[in-house]
């Protein structure tokens, strides 16, 4: 009885039916959106993070993260279009694994979505901070990084309180702390964004990236490759090596799902679709394996070195190499274009919750709509809330690796709830079928068992285990005796709770932006 409370396909399927979409987005479309989605805090700031785990090295890493995802968003593809409905990984979970599934991927994605927005604020304030700084208004080290800052200590691969040996002084992270609540006041108000906007922020982003990897490509020097591999591939739960910066450079491929999510608005979804997801993350790839060439080759990226310590590494570099009015140009784009990632990243997260909300998972005050805004405004603010705690108090890095442990674990799930579907519901439409699904399938999986196990023991998998362990107590105390599906409640299935949402604006007036 466990594992028999499943959501009828069928049900879910009559949402998406309410809400037709005009099928009108080409291949080259979806590749911009998905070039959108991908681009942000990851390689803008996680560049840093991955020279202080692999040194030169994580440019096998972009390599390992960006095959993962491919593989992933070929078989997420599948059953997005075949659901095209909101609720993404837990909506597909709850529709085919089951409900206790479902409840723990809709569990793990609130650290996907909340603690990613946490991690893009801590990016971006390293950004912001910089900049002020460049022009003599930097604020002081106690409000630019909370306590709990901490880095990785080369020479034993752990993780420690100190930086330099010494107790950080850093007390509270004040401008990502103001900048996840600025967001939070604007969903709640009920902002959108417009196709041109988008795309003039995607522009930005290529831009700035472009122009870094021009101006630094010709101080590229062989000798700052030396030693490649300085601290080797990696072993499981050591969270450094090539396999520990791939794990945290996954963060910066997390959005490709955007094209997936588009799959009821494309043409020949059967072309389109996997050329929209090839050719995104083909694009990025190359792009951010340029980006990290030249970072490496223009001034090195040994693991304690001035680059592995930066919080705004790209600007820093071409401030290093000689082009600071550049450096400072770079900033400003990532300052310009970032605070839409922490924007999206909390609209998905409050609409996931809504939905756990409607299917009684969660309370029901938690789908309640403002009279005025139309917004979710009570699950809006219990969410900005805790973003800009975990903005204020932790560092971008470790904030990063906890969001990738809920990602590879939804992912996963979704991989697994695919091959699942192909057994038991062989006949049921396919508008995109997963090329060679049981190859592309279970290396999905070991792929994202691989790079949760890369993570590092502590703090994240020690993390992801009291999390898991805690959404489990909630589930059997609270949400399995007041789901829709317990005995007794099967009459709410079909829509007691009679509230609806706007539009998904991020997602259908236009390309997204991503972590």
């Amino acid at each position: 009885m466990l594992f028999q409370r499943r959501k009828p396909l069928d049900l879910i399927l009559e949402t998406a039916g309410k809400r037709a979409l005009t099928r009108q987005l080409g291949a080259f479309d979806l590749t911009m959106l998905g070039i959108g989605a991908v681009i942000g805090t990851g390689i803008f700031v996680l560049t840093a993070v991955a020279a202080s785990k692999a040194g030169p090295g994580m440019m096998y890493s972009f390599i390992i993260a960006g095959i993962v995802c491919a593989l992933t968003a070929l078989i997420y593809s599948e059953i997005a279009a075949m659901v095209p409905v909101s609720g993404s990984a837990y909506t597909y979970s709850y529709a085919v694994l089951g409900e206790m599934i479902a409840w723990m991927v809709g569990w793990a994605l609130i650290l996907e979505y909340a603690v990613a927005a946490g991690a893009v604020s801590v990016g971006w304030s390293g950004y912001a901070n910089g900049f002020l700084a460049q022009h003599g208004f930097g604020l002081p080290e106690f409000l630019t990084a909370g306590p709990f800052w901490i880095e990785h200590v080369k020479d034993r691969g752990d993780v420690v309180h100190l930086v330099d040996g010494v107790a950080h002084k850093g007390g509270f992270n004040l401008i990502a702390f103001l900048l996840a609540f600025a967001v939070t006041g604007l969903l709640v108000a009920g902002t959108s964004k417009s196709a041109k906007v988008t795309a003039v922020l995607v522009m930005i982003k290529i831009v700035a990236l472009m122009a870094f990897i021009a101006l630094a490509f010709p101080k590229v020097q062989s000798a700052n490759f030396q030693p490649m591999l300085p601290n080797g591939w990696g072993t499981p739960l050591s969270g450094v090596g090539v396999l520990g910066a791939a794990a945290s450079i996954f963060f910066a491929y997390v959005g490709f799902d955007a094209v997936s999510t588009a799959a009821e608005e494309t043409k020949n979804p059967n072309r389109n679709i996997p050329i929209g997801l090839i050719g995104s993350l083909a694009v990025c790839t190359v792009i951010y394996l340029l980006v990290a060439y030249t970072a490496v080759g223009s001034m090195g990226a040994q693991p304690g070195g001035p680059l592995s310590g930066s919080k705004e590494p790209l600007a820093f570099v071409l401030r290093q190499i000689g082009h600071p009015m550049v450096g400072d140009l770079v900033g400003f784009a990532a300052i310009l274009a970032l605070p839409s990632v922490v924007l999206m990243m909390m609209f998905g997260q409050t609409r996931i919750l809504f939905t756990m909300s409607r299917d009684g998972l969660l309370p029901d005050k938690l789908s309640s709509v403002h009279p005025k805004f139309h917004t979710p405004h009570v699950i809006t603010w219990i969410t900005g809330i805790f973003v800009a705690f975990f903005a204020a108090l932790f560092p971008v890095d470790i904030l990063a690796d906890i969001s990738n442990a809920g990602t590879l674990f939804a992912f996963a799930a979704v991989a697994i709830g695919v091959m699942v579907l192909r057994k038991t519901e062989p006949n049921r439409p396919r508008p995109f079928r997963t090329p060679l699904v049981w190859i592309v399938g279970p290396l999905a999986i070991a792929g994202c068992v691989l790079l949760f196990f890369s993570l590092g023991w502590n703090p994240t998998i020690k993390f992801f285990c009291f999390w898991a362990i805690l959404g489990l107590l909630v589930y059997f105390l609270y949400a399995r005796r007041r789901s829709h599906l317990a005995p007794g409640n099967e009459h709410m299935l079909h829509g007691v709770i009679t509230e609806k949402l706007p539009a998904d604006p991020l997602v259908h007036e236009g390309p997204s932006t991503g972590p």
